[in-house]
C-alpha cells in the first residue's frame, strides 16, 4: 500500500444473525471508534441497511474523520464483484440483497462485500496471528464453522467465491445430518449448534451422568456449547467426554487440512474456541500423530489474535483494496 494512503480510515462492520458491529480503524489495524449493536429481530434487509447506515454515521460523528472506504463481512454466500449477498444461513430473508450498491448510494464511498471468515482471516493475515505469512488456513467454530485460505500469497476465491467451506468437508460418512444438503460434516459435529445436539443426545441417554448441565442450563433443551464449556471448567465427567469427542472431529477436519493444503499455519477461532480453548491442544496432539508427516514440517496451529473483533478490523483492511 503506497505511503501516501496511510493517513486514511477505513470502515469495517461484520453483520452477523444477531449483531452489527462497525468500526473506524486505521492503516495499522487499530480501533479508532466502535459501535456495536444488536440487529432488528425481524432481519429485514430495509431495516439492517438503515442500521449499518446509522451505525458507519455514529462512528464518523465520534470522530470527525472522513472515511476513504468500507468493508462487510457476512455470513453466507457472497457474489463478491456485484456485492450481492445471494444466501446467508443466519439471514433467511437475505435473498439477492445488492448490499454494496444500497450502501455505496447512501454512504458515497466505495464498498467491498465478502464472507465473514474470508474476511477475518483476511484481518488475520495483516493485523493478526498470520502476518508476514503466505500459506495459511483460518477455521472459525461459531454456530457455524468456516474456512479461509491463504495459497501463495493469494487468498482462495474459487470459480463462485465458495472457497473455504471447510465445515462442509465431510469427516463421517453417512453422519450427523448437516445444515446443508449433506450428512456427516465437520460443522455437524463441531460446530456451536451440533455440540449442544450431541451434548443433548448424550445427557438424555444418561440423565444421571447430565445433571450438573441439566443444573447449569435449567432444561435437557437449554444445553448449550456454553454449558459444556461451564461443566468442562468444572471438572464434569461427561462434559469432558464430549469435548474430547469434539476434539478427535475437529482433528479430522485439520488433518485433511494439513494434507490438502499444506499450510504453515492454521488459526483457529470463534466462540467455540473462545469457550473451548483447550480443543486446540487436544486436536493438535492428534493432528501430529496422523497427518503426513512432511506436511507437519514448520505447522503450527494457534488461537486467532483478534478475537471478536477480527471481523471488523478484517473487513476494514480489506476496504483498503479498494482505495
Amino acid at each position: 500500500m503506497d505511503s501516501k494512503y496511510k493517513n486514511l480510515y477505513t470502515l469495517g462492520v461484520d453483520l452477523g444473525g444477531t449483531k452489527i458491529d462497525t468500526a473506524l480503524v486505521d492503516f495499522c489495524g487499530n480501533i479508532v471508534c466502535s459501535h456495536y449493536r444488536f440487529i432488528n429481530p425481524t432481519r429485514n434487509p430495509d431495516i439492517a441497511i438503515s442500521e449499518i447506515i446509522e451505525s458507519v454515521q455514529i462512528c464518523l460523528k465520534k470522530t470527525g474523520k472522513v472515511a476513504s472506504s468500507l468493508g462487510l463481512g457476512v455470513a453466507g454466500q457472497i457474489e463478491n464483484i456485484k456485492g450481492i449477498v445471494r444466501r446467508s444461513p443466519n439471514l433467511p430473508d437475505w435473498k439477492d440483497v445488492p448490499l454494496k450498491a444500497r450502501l455505496e448510494e447512501s454512504l458515497q464511498i466505495p464498498v467491498t462485500i465478502n464472507n465473514d471468515v474470508r474476511v477475518i482471516t483476511w484481518g488475520e493475515w495483516k493485523h493478526g496471528a498470520a502476518r508476514g505469512l503466505n500459506d495459511f488456513v483460518c477455521l472459525f467454530l461459531g454456530t457455524g464453522v468456516g474456512g479461509g485460505i491463504v495459497s501463495k500469497g493469494q487468498l482462495l476465491e474459487g470459480s463462485q467465491n465458495m472457497a473455504g467451506e471447510l465445515g462442509h468437508m465431510t469427516i463421517v460418512a453417512a453422519g450427523r445430518k448437516c445444515h446443508c444438503p449433506n450428512e456427516g460434516c465437520l460443522e455437524a459435529y463441531v460446530g456451536g449448534w451440533a455440540i449442544a445436539e450431541r451434548a443433548q443426545d448424550a445427557v438424555r441417554a444418561n440423565p444421571e451422568a447430565g445433571k450438573l448441565m441439566i443444573s447449569l442450563a435449567g432444561d435437557i433443551s437449554n444445553i448449550t456449547a456454553a454449558t459444556i464449556s461451564k461443566a468442562f471448567k468444572n471438572n464434569d465427567a461427561l462434559a469432558s467426554r464430549i469435548v474430547k469427542d469434539t476434539a478427535k472431529y475437529l482433528s479430522a477436519g485439520l488433518v485433511s487440512i494439513v494434507n490438502i493444503f499444506n499450510p504453515c499455519l492454521i488459526i483457529l477461532g470463534g466462540g467455540v474456541i473462545q469457550g473451548l480453548p483447550e480443543l486446540i491442544s487436544l486436536s493438535e496432539k492428534r493432528v501430529r500423530s496422523y497427518a503426513l508427516q512432511p506436511a507437519l514440517d514448520n505447522l503450527n496451529i494457534v488461537n486467532g489474535i483478534l478475537g471478536n473483533k477480527a471481523g471488523v478490523i478484517g473487513a476494514a483492511a480489506l476496504a483498503r483494496t479498494i482505495i
